[in-house]
């Protein structure tokens, strides 16, 4: 008798992720994601249900990765100046080598707010960095490392609205020295 493989449904969420993330929702067939994810269609529906859910936990899954990777990477690295100016730097390294931009940002432009599961996910994503970044600025203030007088909320919210610029220039451009000089720009400009 046949030995039946288990089925490891956080892996073929990964493989159906990479699929989304490199052609985007409307772009990926069925049978792209059964390929990738080495099942059938009818195990796809029976397991986790149709594209549109597939996608959504893609997404969650995107962002459970993304906000792990950014707890792991800032936990202890020093001033809170010093964590912002490197996640600044970092943003910029990932925006211009990441071969699919971000999936959270082509997602959004893809479905262009349509979608209310979707777009929870992404806000939830997008309000974790935004509490993050204003959580740093604050502590920075505090220790005179940044105006106090400039509000942290908008601090933040601006540096959140570099990253997507970013994004959408170096898609446009391809020009990784752009974008490092911008993240340069915003560097110096943050310390007091």
């Amino acid at each position: 008798m046949a030995r039946l493989v288990a089925f490891d449904e956080e892996r073929a969420i990964q493989k159906a992720m990479e699929v989304f993330w490199k052609k985007g929702y409307a772009a990926t067939s069925m049978r792209d994601l059964t390929d990738a994810m080495q099942i059938n269609s009818s195990s796809l529906y029976n397991t986790i249900g149709d594209k549109h859910q597939l996608f959504v936990r893609c997404i969650r899954h995107y962002t459970k990765m993304r906000i792990q990777a950014i707890e792991q990477r800032y936990a202890d690295l020093g001033s809170s100046i010093q964590v912002l100016e490197n996640f600044i730097k970092d943003a910029a390294d990932i925006i211009t080598t990441e071969p699919n931009s971000c999936m959270c940002i082509k997602a959004t432009f893809e479905i262009e707010g349509d979608n209310p599961d979707i777009q929870a996910v992404i806000n939830a994503y997008d309000d974790f960095t935004h509490q993050f970044l204003k959580n740093l600025i604050e502590h920075a203030q505090n220790q005179g490392e940044i105006d106090g007088n400039e509000s942290a909320d908008t601090i933040a919210d601006y540096l959140n609205s570099l990253f997507i610029g970013w994004y959408n220039s170096f898609v446009l451009h391809k020009n990784r020295n752009k974008i490092l000089n911008m993240a340069g720009f915003a560097i110096r400009h943050l310390r007091c």
